[in-house]
């Protein structure tokens, strides 16, 4: 597990489940007793974004930084004062939720400097269900571009593979494994593997040999219950 006052980058293709992992990984820290903040950078992906949290975690005493009000859609170009002095708040833990895609990794780079002027880890959630990192090599590309980008080094790799409903231990386990290759090939950790809550009953945990991180669904789509949102959740 990462030091209190950690920034920890987490990113990842659509569908990684890397948002999830970050708003899990938010409470998390949160209840392990350092003051967090969750900064949204995502500019791209228009359902799952941390922002759509803030009122849930404001309660818990978790900051989310991210637009407001009229701007709740807006792009990141207006937060960047807030984004630039969150990441130098070294009181705190700050997790960065990042879109692994040429224009998240260049809005990361913005603040670059600021970033590898503290202590930092950067994870790569990999869904290997999903077209973006169904491979190795598709990993490793994903993996360089986000690094080119941003200018900074992925540290750790997440697996979280899964099937939806569908998911079962092998395709959790054929997950553990291509993260564990990839891991290998980037020099980066490999010590983590995620399983929804919802889909823990299908899959068998003494199979995995990897911490297990069992995620809480915060996310949601607009047309699934609980969605308060017109465009998302």
């Amino acid at each position: 597990m990462e030091n209190s006052q950690d920034l920890l980058i987490i990113t990842g293709s659509y569908g990684s489940g890397k948002t999830e992992y970050a708003v899990n990984l938010a409470v998390e820290k949160n209840q392990g007793g350092a003051p967090t903040t969750l900064v949204d950078l995502d500019v791209v992906n228009p359902y799952f974004r941390s922002r759509d949290v803030r009122d849930q975690f404001s309660s818990l005493g978790i900051e989310v930084v991210a637009p407001e009000g009229a701007f709740t859609h807006a792009d990141l170009p207006m937060l960047s004062p807030r984004v630039k002095g969150a990441v130098k708040r070294t009181d705190r833990t700050v997790i960065l939720d990042v879109g692994g895609d040429p224009m998240g990794a260049r809005v990361l780079g913005r603040f670059s400097q600021d970033i590898m002027a503290r202590a930092y880890s950067m994870a790569l959630i990999v869904n290997t269900r999903r077209p973006e990192t169904e491979d190795l090599e598709k990993v490793l590309n994903m993996a360089a571009m986000i690094q080119r980008a941003s200018g900074l080094q992925i540290t750790e790799l997440v697996a979280n593979s899964h099937l939806m409903e569908f998911t079962d231990t092998d395709v959790v386990v054929e997950g553990i494994a291509a993260a564990r290759e990839a891991a290998g090939a980037l020099n980066a950790k490999f010590t983590r593997v995620c399983v929804l809550e919802d889909h823990l009953d299908n899959v068998d945990a003494s199979a995995l040999d990897a911490e297990l991180v069992v995620l809480k669904k915060f996310m949601k789509k607009p047309w699934e219950p609980g969605c308060r949102k017109a465009y998302r959740c």
